[in-house]
């Protein structure tokens, strides 16, 4: 790669110089930056690269499921989301067209019936009535179930018989038959996984542009938190066709062997692994995050299959979750957990505490995933565990209002996703998007943080934001703290990899409501452009 001076309004993210004029790149990383003069002189014979627009580091999302994306997102499953079909009856046509089309099998993502009002319940009878021969499998928006008829299930070869995976289950009735209703990862794939083995014989050009469409939010880098390593192969020929537009950083799912065949820290700047994930409880949209206070009774929540005084359970119990933590934590692995209710925080606080008690770690980085009921008090006790979070405040924006209301009442809403609890604690912290479950929106997110305001206008617990400042580290250096790769990614320095987001004004010069509207103009990998926003 040639030598090249990018010269434009740039924030840096270091805190010693947290703005320059310039910055000179070779061979992918920053070797001066600071004045157009100082930068110039160290690169006299550089071409330069003039910028309109505020450049700042890549975006990090430090949870993504990339790989998972590039599945839901592609021409063998259809996208029924709510950012994509907002109405029930367009969710409706879309089942009915779907199975008309699809003999073989219909597989589908996005089910919401919190936004997407009047839809009907999945029982196992209405599938069927929908599709009485094809296959029909229905993926939840939050990733947490699936809703499948009688032929999808003989597709999968899953019958009253089949047993519950560790940590998921099968929906049932009273006498045990299968109710059409799956929970959890281990279920959802097996159900999937007919439509997922089709998704494959054209994984790498999918891969690819699921990367693209994160380039253009101005990510350069994403952690996918629930690596599948059979998918190994299909990432290398991504790699070698050149799809792999942004970073990858792995998260392998755990597994009943509590083993991998990685070593932490195996790959490289462009691919590395990083992690193991598990989870602890599931999704506050479907009911089953482990909770201190009931659920509300609310037409919403009795849809749902809630019973009134509804708490609901984490997926592990504790000598579970013990098992687990301290077989991966002895392979040297950093532990990533999916905790949303405060019990199930709780429980995991208690179980890592133990274990470096136990079996101490210097720079462990043990990381909670989502957090959306965690208190301040548990922020403050995983901060001096040296426990970090990655908090979903994007969930404010979409389902704040349905949590008031309809879910948990307005004083869980005012402290759900609490960045400012997390800031208060000293920790280092991350935003996400977390995969399809709501689009890859760094931008939203920072808004979101700072004003808690949900998409009708209402804000959940103001004086529970953070400021521009923080919220822009949550999005960069401290999202590249959590992936142990601050060292080269999170902030433009010397030294650093010369990755770059072109946003169109200074999100530290407007107001907080209006950074969720800049444009991303163009972002660059390693100094090379990956996305030019259309003309």
């Amino acid at each position: 790669m040639s030598d090249t001076v990018f010269q434009a309004r740039i924030v840096t993210m270091d805190e010693a110089s947290p703005e320059a004029e310039a910055l000179g790149v070779r061979d992918g990383r920053v070797v001066a930056i600071g004045s157009v003069a100082s930068v110039r002189a160290a690169l006299p014979e550089a071409p330069v690269t003039r910028i309109d627009g505020c450049v700042l580091p890549g975006f990090v999302e430090a949870h993504g499921h990339p790989t998972t994306s590039a599945v839901l997102l592609s021409e063998h499953f259809v996208d029924i989301r709510p950012v994509t079909l907002p109405s029930a009856d367009e969710v409706l046509a879309a089942v009915r067209q779907a199975v008309a089309e699809r003999p073989d099998g219909a597989y589908l993502n996005g089910w919401d019936p919190l936004l997407q009002v009047g839809l009907p319940a999945p029982t196992l009878d209405w599938l069927d009535s929908v599709a009485p021969a094809t296959p029909l499998a229905i993926l939840h928006n939050s990733g947490h179930s699936i809703y499948f008829n009688s032929a999808a299930a003989a597709a999968a070869g899953v019958d009253r018989d089949t047993p519950d995976p560790t940590g998921a289950h099968y929906g049932r009735t009273a006498s045990g038959e299968l109710d059409g209703s799956g929970y959890e990862t281990a279920v959802i794939f097996t159900i999937a996984g007919p439509g997922l083995a089709a998704a494959r014989t054209t994984y790498a050009e999918n891969l690819a542009a699921e990367l693209g469409r994160l380039n253009a939010a101005g990510i350069t880098t994403v952690a996918e938190m629930a690596w599948d390593p059979s998918l190994a192969p299909v990432l290398d020929q991504t790699r070698a066709a050149g799809g792999l537009t942004a970073r990858l950083r792995l998260y392998e799912m755990s597994t009943p062997a509590m083993h991998s065949d990685q070593s932490p820290a195996d790959g490289d700047d462009l691919v590395r692994q990083v992690g193991i994930k598990t989870w602890a409880d599931g999704s506050p949209w479907i009911g089953n995050i482990d909770t201190s206070f009931a659920y509300l009774d609310t037409a919403a929540t009795r849809a749902l299959g809630l019973p009134p005084g509804h708490h609901g359970a984490s997926n592990y119990t504790r000598a579970q979750l013990d098992a687990i933590s301290r077989a991966y934590f002895d392979q040297g692995w950093q532990l990533s957990c999916h905790a949303h209710g405060d019990r199930a925080i709780e429980m995991v606080l208690d179980c890592w505490e133990q274990l470096l008690e136990a079996h101490p770690r210097a720079d462990h980085r043990l990381r909670l995933e989502h957090v959306g009921a965690m208190r301040p008090d548990q922020f403050d006790r995983a901060a001096a565990l040296g426990i970090t979070c990655s908090l979903f405040v994007d969930h404010l924006y979409y389902w704040g209002d349905v949590l008031a209301d309809n879910l948990l009442g307005a004083e869980h809403a005012a402290t759900w996703a609490d960045a400012g609890a997390a800031a208060a604690s000293g920790m280092r912290f991350s935003f996400h998007n977390d995969g399809t479950v709501t689009p890859p929106e760094p931008l939203r997110n920072l808004t979101v943080a700072m004003t808690r305001r949900s998409r009708s206008g209402r804000v959940h617990g103001a004086d529970h934001g953070v400021t521009i400042d923080r919220a822009l580290r949550a999005q960069t250096i401290d999202a590249a703290f959590q992936l142990f790769a601050e060292a080269d990614i999170g902030s433009l320095e010397v030294g650093k990899l010369a990755d770059l987001v072109v946003l169109s004004d200074d999100p530290r010069k407007v107001p907080p409501g209006a950074v969720a509207d800049l444009r991303v103009l163009a972002t660059y990998l390693s100094g090379a452009q990956v996305y030019a926003a259309p003309v």
